[in-house]
């Protein structure tokens, strides 16, 4: 009776904390989604609206896409989360190239949080930069009711205490709710603009601008890329890993095999978030210098790079396929892997330790981020031409699908690890009172 109740104790307190975590979760996607309504002030509403409309197919769309509209009403998470991705990168690329921050990366939890606090510095920098410019664009465009002093001050001001603000609440997601903060946050930025999508699609249909047999097919691509990238996000190429007999406080421990499981997608939804920002990021200085210095050349660039258009799909694709390799890179080393495998006494069946196994998993993981970078590839281009053929809103683009999918999936992973979690250390506990009785 006891041990019952002592289960049925660690079963309820396991459901309570995962009831908590989930509650969290739902009160920061609540204070995100009330912040993306609350205006930056100074503005006129008007001439903001007609601005962001005619800079839909630009960087302008994509960065209020992952804030959830917040951009296009300019409110106080205009900038969102993406100067604290960008400068997460930029810190991850430094540890590649300074030898400092390589050893911090070394040291474990303390190098870490070191490493952390240089990519806060680091977003307050590219939040102010992105702040000062787009203040400075509004005012140009008419859009700042009185363009002084106090008008840059109070926007910079607003706009980058709500970028860290995000970033904060990003953490607290991490450390006290399910998942990662971050994705949870452009998750449901994402998410919010869905409804808005399949209501302008519905709209579509019954003016008879797109006929239904259009959309049941549309429907149908969207579910089967769906399940496309939920099987390759699973999908694992597993090496196989034995260890050589050992002996430990005199006992003799037979050889055990397992193995080193390696994603196809190891970069994950980074490579088309940068690609698309670095195709789309000269567009819209482009588009904006063409039009206000009458520089026709600017404005026929600008046009070519938009969403659609044959350059720009060239572009984009060839992108996404370096940031795989890139970030790949920078994530996963196949040197330090081999050294690990060849502490720990284990070995891939017919390599040698040291050098050959890092020479065997370096060229099985260049293999499987080509075969990630075509995935991903596809996945983003094809919404592309169904956007060109059927006119199919921005919110179907594969970069969003990629995200929500990835997302959820991970969501999903993390509350079955919890519960499994919770199921083990009532095993435990059972074991150990009966042990003692």
């Amino acid at each position: 009776m006891a041990v019952n109740n002592l289960g049925a104790g660690l079963k309820s307190s396991g459901f309570t904390d995962l009831k908590y975590r989930l509650l969290f979760v739902l009160l920061a996607i609540l204070i995100f989604r009330i912040g993306s309504y609350i205006p930056v002030p100074g503005l006129n509403p008007l001439r903001l609206q007609d601005l962001f409309h005619a800079q839909q197919n630009n960087i302008v769309g994509l960065f209020n896409m992952f804030s959830g509209g917040a951009l296009m009403r300019f409110s106080i998470f205009a900038l969102g989360i993406m100067p604290y991705i960008s400068a997460s990168i930029i810190l991850q690329l430094m540890t590649v190239l300074s030898p400092s921050l390589a050893e911090l990366r070394k040291e474990g939890e303390s190098g870490q949080r070191k490493i952390n606090k240089y990519t806060r510095y680091a977003t307050l920098v590219l939040a102010t930069f992105q702040a000062v410019g787009i203040a400075k664009m509004l005012a140009a465009h008419g859009v700042a009711i009185a363009p002084g002093m106090s008008y840059y001050f109070t926007t910079t001001l607003t706009l980058v205490t709500g970028t860290l603000f995000l970033m904060w609440l990003g953490e607290q997601v991490t450390e006290r709710g399910i998942g990662n903060g971050i994705s949870m946050i452009i998750f449901a930025g994402i998410v919010a603009g869905l409804p808005s999508a399949l209501g302008k699609t519905l709209e579509q249909v019954r003016e008879g601008q797109l006929q239904v047999i259009v959309l049941l097919l549309i429907l149908a691509v969207v579910v089967g890329v769906v399940a496309f990238v939920v099987f390759v996000e699973r999908a694992q190429r597993r090496i196989k890993i034995e260890y050589a007999r050992r002996m430990q406080g005199g006992k003799i421990y037979s050889a055990q095999s397992t193995h080193l499981p390696l994603k196809i997608n190891m970069a994950g939804v980074i490579p088309p978030i940068f690609a698309s920002s670095l195709i789309l990021f000269p567009a819209t200085i482009a588009q904006w210098f063409g039009n206000s210095n009458g520089m026709s050349w600017l404005t026929t660039l600008s046009v070519s790079l938009q969403q659609g258009q044959p350059l720009h799909m060239l572009l984009f694709g060839a992108g996404i396929i370096f940031f795989c390799f890139f970030y790949t890179a920078l994530v996963f080393n196949p040197k330090e892997t081999a050294d690990n495998l060849k502490k720990s006494g284990a070995f891939i069946p017919g390599i040698r330790p040291g050098d050959q196994t890092a020479r065997y998993i370096d060229t099985v993981m260049t293999r499987l981020t080509l075969i990630g970078a075509v995935y991903v590839t596809l996945v983003c281009l094809l919404p592309e031409f169904m956007i060109l053929a059927w006119n199919v809103p921005f919110y179907f683009g594969g970069t969003s699908l990629l995200i929500i999918v990835v997302v959820v999936m991970d969501f999903m992973a993390q509350i079955q690890a919890h519960m499994m979690s919770f199921q083990y250390e009532s095993l435990l506990k059972k074991a150990n009172l009966r042990g003692g009785n």
